[in-house]
C-alpha cells in the first residue's frame, strides 16, 4: 500500500516536471520568435530608410552642389548600412548609427538652404524620413525589450536549467555605438 502511494506520488512528480520542461521549453521559443520578429521589423524600417535616401540625396544635390563632401559621406553611410544588413545585430548597430550621424550632418546642411527647406520634394521626402526614423527607434526598443524579457528567462533560475539543457542563447542588444547618434540634435531656425 505504502509502495503504491510512493509510486504514484514519484508518478506525479515525474509528471509534473515533464509538463514544467515542456512549458518552459515552449515559452523559451515562444520568447526566441519573439526577438527575431522584433528584429525583423527593425529589418523593415531601415530598409525603407535605406530605400529614401537616395532620393532625399538626389533632391539636395540640385540646390547644394558644393555640399559635394556631406553628400558623399551619406551615399557612404548608407551603402555600408545595406552591407551591414544580416552581419549581426552589433555590426548593424553600428552601420547604422554612422548613418544616422551622416543624416544629422545632411539635414543641418539643408538648414543653410531656404529654397531648399521651401521645396515640395524635399519636404516630403523630410516628413518621410523623419516618420520612418520614429519607426526605426519604436522598432530598436521593441527589439531591446524582447531581447531583454528572452534574456532574463534565459538567465534566471529556474528556466535557465531548461534554456542551458537545450541551447538558448542569449540575444545581443542593439546599442548606438555612434556617439553622434547619443547627442541631441541641433535645431535652429536662425536665417
Amino acid at each position: 500500500m505504502i509502495g503504491a502511494i510512493v509510486g504514484i506520488v514519484i508518478g506525479v512528480v515525474l509528471l509534473l516536471i515533464i509538463v514544467w520542461l515542456f512549458l518552459t521549453y515552449n515559452g523559451l521559443v515562444r520568447l526566441r520568435n519573439q526577438t527575431k520578429n522584433a528584429w525583423s521589423k527593425i529589418d523593415v524600417q531601415v530598409k525603407r530608410r535605406h530605400d529614401l535616401i537616395p532620393n532625399l540625396v538626389e533632391t539636395v544635390k540640385g540646390y547644394a552642389a558644393h555640399e559635394r563632401e556631406t553628400l558623399e559621406a551619406v551615399t557612404k553611410a548608407r551603402n555600408i548600412a545595406v552591407s551591414a544588413v544580416g552581419k549581426g545585430v552589433g555590426e548593424q548597430a553600428k552601420a547604422e548609427g554612422e548613418l544616422s550621424g551622416a543624416l544629422s550632418r545632411l539635414l543641418a546642411v539643408v538648414e543653410r538652404y531656404p529654397d531648399l527647406k521651401a521645396n515640395q520634394n524635399f519636404l516630403a521626402l523630410q516628413e518621410e524620413l523623419t516618420s520612418t526614423e520614429n519607426k526605426v527607434s519604436f522598432s530598436r526598443q521593441y527589439y531591446n525589450d524582447s531581447v531583454l524579457n528572452y534574456n532574463n528567462r534565459i538567465q534566471m533560475v529556474p528556466s535557465n536549467i531548461v534554456a542551458s539543457l537545450f541551447g538558448f542563447k542569449t540575444g545581443e542588444f542593439f546599442e548606438v555605438s555612434a556617439p553622434a547618434e547619443r547627442e541631441a540634435p541641433k535645431v535652429s531656425f536662425a536665417k
